[in-house]
Formats: C-alpha cells, sequence, structure tokens
C-alpha cells in the first residue's frame, strides 16, 4: 500500500522556496530602482556612466555579493527563521546607509522602509514584524540625529529645527503605522498559513482513517444513534453484496433487520463493564443467498463523551460452519462405517436365507392363490431391503477412485441414453442435452461419474411427475475446470430441505433411501470438486458441480452472477432462498 509521506515535500520546503523568492525579488527590485534612477538622472533615454547614481550602484553591488551568500547559508542550513531575520536588518541597515547617501530627510528612498515592513509581514510573525517596524524607526531616527549632531556629514538640504523634528516625527508614526497593520497582515497571513496545515494535516488524517478502515478485513459499519448507516468499507460490501452508496443513508435494519434486542445488551453490558457480547444472524445477500456472520456492537462516542453513534463489526462465518457440519457429517459417517460390517452380517444373511426360503416355498404353492400373492410381496420386500443395505454400505464404505483420463461429454451421453429408456421418462418429460460436442478430458473415475450424472438426472425426472424439462450443460470455465449444470423444472424444494439435502436418510421422496445425494455429494468431494444447489418452491431446482480437470484440488473459482457469493473452497454446499417477489423480477 501507497505511504501517506510517498512522494511528499519536505515539510520547510515551501518556506526555503519562498526565502529564494525575496532573495532574487530583492537582487531585481534593486536593479530596478538602479535603472530609474539612472534614466531619471540623466533626464534621457541616453544613458551615460556619469549620470549612474553611485550609492545606488553601491547598494545593488554590495546586494549581489548578500544574494550569492544568502543562497550558500539557505544550502548549508535549513533553519530559516533565522535567516529571514539577518537579511531584513541587513536590508534596513543597507537602506539607512542609502538614505544617507541620497539626502539624509529628504531622499527619495525613505520609503522603502515602508517596502521592508510590508514584505516582513509575509515572512515574520505578528511580534516579528512590529519590531521590524520600531527597527526601522530606530534606525532612520538614529541616522537623523547624527545628521543633526553633525557626527556625520549631511547630503541634503538643512532643515531648520522645527520642520527637522516634524520631518523625522511623521516618518517615525507612518513606520509605526504601517508596522501595526503589516502585523495584522501577517496575523492573518500566518492563520491562513496555520488553517492550510490543518486542513491538509485534517486531509491526511481522513486518508490515513479511510484506508484503515478499508484494509480491515472485517465487515464494518458506522451508524448514527437512530441506525442511520453513514460508514460501509469494503469487506462489509463483499459479505453482504449490497455497495456501500446503496446502503448509505440507510436503517441497519436494511442489512441486519431488527437488532434492538442485541443493541440494548452490548449496551448494557458496557455499562456494566462487561466484554460486549458475541451475536450470530443470518443476512440476505440482494441475490437472495444466506450468509452467517458474526457481529459485536458498540458504542461511538464524541470529543464530550457523550454517545453519538454505533459501530458494528461482523466476519462471514458461513465457511467456519460449513466446516463444523463437514466434521459432524463426517462423525456420522465414521459411525455409520463403524456398523456397517456388522449390519451386512446380521442383515443380509439372514435375508437370504428367507429368501431362499420364500423360494422354495413359493414352488409349492398354487399360483394365483393368496399366498402366492404374499410370497411375491414378500420377495420384492426383500430384494428392496437389499438394495438399501447395498446403498447404505457404498455410502459407508464407498469404493477407492481409479482416476483415468475420461472424456466427461461421452459420460454424460451414456447416462442420458440409459435414462431416455428408463421407467421414469414418459412422452411429458424433455431432455436437453446441452453440453456440446467438444470432447473434454479430464481425471476421474468414469463410473463414479456415471453415478453423479444418473442420480441427479433420475432425481431430476422424480421431481416433475406431471412432466417438465431437464437441461444439462459443461462448460470450461478455466483451462483446469470444468461446470457441469442440471436444471429442471420441477417442483423444488424448501430452504430447508435444501439444507439437509446431503445428509443421509434425509430424503422426503417416498421410497427414497435418503443416501443417494449423499453419495453424489462423496464423490464430488473425493474428486476435489465442489457442489451447489438453488431451488424455489414450485420453480424448479439447479444443481451446479464444479469440478477440476486434474486430480489434484484446485481452488474455488469466481462464480458468474447466477452463482453464490462469498465462495469457498470447503464450501460445497450453498443455499439460496428466495421469495415469490424475486423470482418474479
Amino acid at each position: 500500500m501507497t505511504s501517506l509521506d510517498e512522494n511528499s515535500v519536505p515539510a520547510n520546503s515551501g518556506k526555503v522556496a519562498r526565502v529564494q523568492t525575496l532573495i532574487i525579488g530583492r537582487l531585481v527590485v534593486i536593479f530596478v530602482l538602479l535603472v530609474a534612477s539612472w534614466v531619471w538622472h540623466s533626464g534621457t533615454l541616453r544613458l551615460s556612466y556619469e549620470n549612474l547614481p553611485d550609492g545606488l550602484l553601491l547598494v545593488f553591488v554590495i546586494s549581489v555579493g548578500l544574494t550569492i551568500v544568502y543562497f550558500f547559508l539557505l544550502r548549508l542550513s535549513r533553519s530559516i527563521a533565522w535567516q529571514l531575520r539577518v537579511q531584513f536588518i541587513l536590508d534596513v541597515l543597507l537602506t539607512t546607509w542609502l538614505v544617507w547617501r541620497t539626502g539624509d530627510l529628504s531622499s527619495p528612498y525613505i520609503t522603502l522602509y515602508i517596502v521592508i515592513i510590508g514584505v516582513g509581514s509575509f515572512f515574520l510573525r505578528p511580534l516579528a514584524t512590529l519590531l521590524m517596524a520600531m527597527f526601522c524607526s530606530a534606525a532612520f531616527v538614529t541616522m537623523s540625529a547624527l545628521v543633526a549632531g553633525g557626527i556625520i556629514d549631511s547630503s541634503g538640504v538643512a532643515q531648520p529645527p522645527g520642520k527637522f523634528v516634524q520631518i523625522v516625527s511623521f516618518h517615525v508614526v507612518a513606520f509605526l503605522v504601517v508596522g501595526l497593520l503589516a502585523s495584522r497582515l501577517s496575523d492573518r497571513h500566518s492563520s491562513g498559513e496555520e488553517l492550510r496545515e490543518t486542513a491538509k494535516t485534517l486531509a491526511s488524517l481522513r486518508l490515513l482513517h479511510e484506508r484503515i478502515i478499508e484494509s480491515i478485513r472485517s465487515g464494518l459499519i458506522t451508524t448514527d444513534l437512530d441506525g442511520t448507516i453513514f460508514t460501509f468499507n469494503a469487506a462489509a460490501a463483499e459479505i453482504t453484496g449490497h455497495h456501500a452508496d446503496q446502503v448509505t443513508g440507510e436503517n441497519i435494519a436494511v442489512i441486519f433487520g431488527d437488532i434492538r434486542g442485541p443493541i440494548a445488551m452490548s449496551i448494557g453490558a458496557a455499562s456494566a463493564g462487561e466484554q460486549a457480547p458475541r451475536f450470530e444472524t443470518e443476512l440476505s445477500t440482494p441475490e437472495g443467498f444466506l450468509v452467517r456472520v458474526g457481529y459485536s456492537i458498540a458504542h461511538l462516542y464524541s470529543r464530550e463523551g457523550e454517545a453519538s453513534g454505533l459501530i458494528i463489526t461482523f466476519q462471514d462465518v458461513t465457511q467456519i460452519r460449513s466446516m463444523e457440519e463437514n466434521v459432524r457429517r463426517k462423525d456420522r459417517l465414521a459411525a455409520v462405517g463403524r456398523v456397517a460390517a456388522g449390519l451386512a452380517h446380521e442383515i443380509r444373511n439372514p435375508l437370504g436365507a428367507m429368501r431362499g426360503a420364500i423360494q422354495v416355498l413359493e414352488s409349492s404353492t398354487q399360483a394365483g392363490s393368496s399366498q402366492a400373492g404374499l410370497m411375491d410381496i414378500i420377495l420384492k420386500e426383500s430384494d428392496r431391503l437389499n438394495g438399501i443395505i447395498t446403498n447404505f454400505l457404498s455410502y459407508a464404505r464407498p469404493a477407492t477412485a481409479e482416476f483415468a483420463d475420461v472424456d466427461i461429454h461421452e459420460v454424460l451421453r451414456e447416462t442420458l441414453m440409459l435414462l431416455r429408456h428408463g421407467p421414469d421418462v414418459n412422452d411429458r418429460h424433455e431432455i436437453i442435452d446441452a453440453a456440446g460436442d467438444t470432447p473434454i478430458t479430464m481425471s476421474g473415475d468414469a463410473s463414479q461419474l456415471k453415478q453423479i450424472f444418473w442420480n441427479l438426472s433420475r432425481n431430476a425426472m422424480l421431481a416433475m411427475p406431471d412432466g417438465g424439462k431437464l437441461t444439462v450443460s459443461i462448460e470450461k470455465i478455466l483451462d483446469n475446470r470444468i461446470r457441469i449444470s442440471f436444471a429442471d423444472t420441477g417442483c423444488g424444494m424448501p430452504p430447508e430441505q435444501v439444507e439437509r439435502l446431503f445428509e443421509p436418510f434425509s430424503s422426503s421422496r417416498t421410497g427414497g433411501t435418503g443416501l443417494g445425494l449423499s453419495i453424489v455429494y462423496q464423490i464430488v468431494r473425493d474428486h476435489f470438486g465442489t457442489i451447489s444447489v438453488r431451488s424455489l418452491e414450485n420453480k424448479g431446482t439447479t444443481i451446479v458441480i464444479d469440478l477440476p480437470t486434474d486430480s489434484k484440488p484446485l481452488p474455488a473459482v469466481q462464480k458468474h452472477e447466477s452463482d453464490p457469493p462469498n465462495p469457498h473452497l470447503n464450501k460445497f454446499l450453498k443455499v439460496q432462498k428466495e421469495d415469490q417477489t424475486s423470482v418474479d423480477r
């Protein structure tokens, strides 16, 4: 992340540039005065060396030398304040000398004192500006007193004592008045600079604040006391699926629902000096998917210590809960595996003996009698019981997958061909093979993949007893990942059923064992893939399987628009709950 100070100008670089401007500007002003005075004394544009003002020329030469010294000192030291004071003091002394050489009290360059005071107000503090005006007054009074006392020669017209005092007093008052005004100007200028620096600091702090908030990987929402949202960071947008510009200004109930109870509990715990409690809830994204979040609530306080709002921090715990469910499912599977061998011996052996005995009795029973009918029922039920045990053992002790290169299109075509000729398909069913003809080779167990396709396709047919359409598609979403979709227009499922869809013995179909989709889930997991379900009652079901083309586990890919947000590597089951309004849209 880019630092706030990256490519920033040093703090005093602006002052250095201003001092450089002062040094160069001083030299330019003196040069302009020199030329103007030269033209004035010559009375014509044809200048001669005899009319060159000696005093101003000497000041210019001294200024050139001082300019070199000033730049040299500026490079050696970054202490700007003392350099400015020295420069202005030397300016006052040079101006006093120039005034004395050019007519003392009648010198036209007395105005330079006012110029120095005015320029000083842009570089000095108010007090220093006022002291500069007093120093100018003292220098002018001292020079005038030395001239009046005959200590130094006068270069101007002799003035009577009364007028002498009047001229000196007038200039001193003018210097001091200008100094007072300049100090006020300096004060305003300093305040403006401080205000600009404060604005820059606030802007930097605000930028830092925004970057910190945006870099937090937990969702963060701040509201006022009425629950109106005014901060919604990027992690919050990622978790909830809402954009910040869409929810800013809305009530927090739009995201979390009614949380007045948790708010009261959190505030009560904070007042008692206890740790804020942790809450969990399910949030519905704009697409209709549920996200499990854990959140906590705290008060925001103003500088005066008064409560000014709420801060809600939350994390997506969907993956954690999914992992916990996977652990529970594996525990159940382990328990099932431990009893599987015993069930096989305890049930299959007597079942086989019973079936053999019934067949013997059936051979000696008159055909068409009630006894023959009952024996036929017993044989059929024994076959069904044997199928249940077979599926149970397949789930509890699945066969090891034998990975090999298979054409996924060929496996799917064979499965759909068997399905079309099966007893569950009639003329009112429509099976659409949208997989295409381009071969897609992947590493997998062909028989297990066929079992996945058969179970999902047959379940889709059973979900459409009055007819409907099953669409099967295959697409390559990355160079090393494929997506297989089974979409039917059947009766669909309620959200509660979808959540337990891959659990063993959770079938809602009469006569089903509830192990078919559990086996599908296990095979998909063994192939390092993911499976997601989207279903709506009376609107149909779509099951999407993502599989890698090789036998190594791959990270979950970015879903397309119709897929659930917030994908996770181990999140095999994603449930969509939609209401009727969202479907109609």
